[in-house]
């Protein structure tokens, strides 16, 4: 795996930027990641109207609330909350229609592992995984509201939201739990150099210990942590949706290596392995910016007008083009850079 030197480029102040080892223990009598008394979890920021065309091409119309890109089998697959259902299109005949798939209920998160699609709907308290390109639905039922659910090795680490904790699936046995100083585990993402799950609750990043079974060391992630996706240089990426920017931290050890101012609403990311590019949604601008996040600090490359309110975003590694949803009801984008 290419790994980066560990520059610490830093944008915006380091206040929030503290460790947690221990400290939501029983015996403590407070908390350096907790920044409000009744936090909250930060959501996107409203998008105005459209007041310029969105780039690229618009697929069909309504609300999108997840995508996903499997490369392997060219498969665009969107997930839309009403009636809950997952489009699959063909991305190399995106004129086709899609193929309609129904679901139990909305969709939190689309993950892929090539040929693999896992798929929380944390409503029903249901994960489920889709392969393809033979289009075969397995559910599992864990109970609470999965919010993440990614494959790792033989195993799938579910991200429990509200139930504070991960949730280990091996191929085969009993399910194990891994908890602790969480206050919601929102998404458990695989640097490939360690395990962190995103807090959006505490505003933070936490590295997890999965031959130990515990939740680990914790660092605030700005005032508002979003949504994260893994690079290829060992470091989660987040975006913070309050203060508007992008994060990287390494995951062994945990540890902030930039923060990168990005006003207009970041929220949504995803992450081009191919090109280096990490892709960020700015809702309060209907925008997507794609940087460059190979050296000491992003580099912008590309910025395109999306459609409304674009909480959601994918990226085919193969071709470049990058999938935008919108939760405004104005359907699925399709840009080539």
């Amino acid at each position: 795996m290419r790994r980066l030197a560990a520059v610490s480029w830093i944008a915006l102040p380091l206040a929030g930027a503290l460790v947690l080892s221990g400290c939501s223990s029983a015996k403590s009598t407070s908390d350096d990641l907790q920044i409000v008394a009744n936090p909250i979890a930060a959501r996107p920021a409203v998008s105005p109207a459209v007041t310029v065309r969105p780039a690229g091409q618009v697929l069909g119309t309504g609300s999108v609330s997840a995508v996903a890109v499997d490369a392997k089998t060219a498969t665009l697959v969107v997930a839309v909350p009403e009636p809950p259902s997952l489009r699959l299109y063909d991305l190399n005949a995106l004129a086709s229609p899609p193929v309609n798939m129904p679901l139990y209920g909305k969709v939190s998160r689309l993950t892929v592992t090539p040929g693999r699609v896992e798929i929380a709907e944390p409503d029903q308290g249901v994960v489920q995984q889709l392969t393809l390109p033979d289009r075969k639905l397995t559910e599992t039922k864990t109970g609470g509201q999965p919010a993440s659910s990614i494959v790792y090795g033989a195993d799938r680490l579910v991200a429990m939201g509200a139930g504070k904790d991960i949730r280990v699936l091996p191929a085969a046995g009993p399910a194990r739990t891994i908890g602790g100083q969480l206050y919601s585990a929102d998404d458990v993402v695989d640097t490939g150099d360690g395990v962190v799950v995103l807090d959006r609750l505490r505003t933070a990043v936490f590295s997890v210990d999965l031959a130990a079974g515990k939740v680990d060391e914790g660092l605030r992630a700005g005032d508002g942590a979003a949504n994260a996706v893994a690079d290829s240089y060992g470091r989660v990426l987040v975006t913070d949706a309050r203060a508007g920017a992008l994060l990287a931290f390494s995951a062994s050890p945990l540890i902030m290596r930039q923060r990168y101012p990005v006003p207009g609403g970041a929220y949504g990311i995803a992450y081009d392995a191919t090109r280096s590019l990490a892709w960020v949604t700015l809702t309060a601008r209907n925008e997507v910016v794609g940087f460059d996040v190979r050296g000491g600090e992003p580099v912008e490359k590309y910025r395109f007008p999306t459609v409304r309110q674009p909480d959601s975003v994918g990226v085919d590694e193969k071709s470049g083009r990058v999938i935008v949803g919108s939760a405004a009801g104005e359907g699925t984008q399709v840009i080539q850079p």
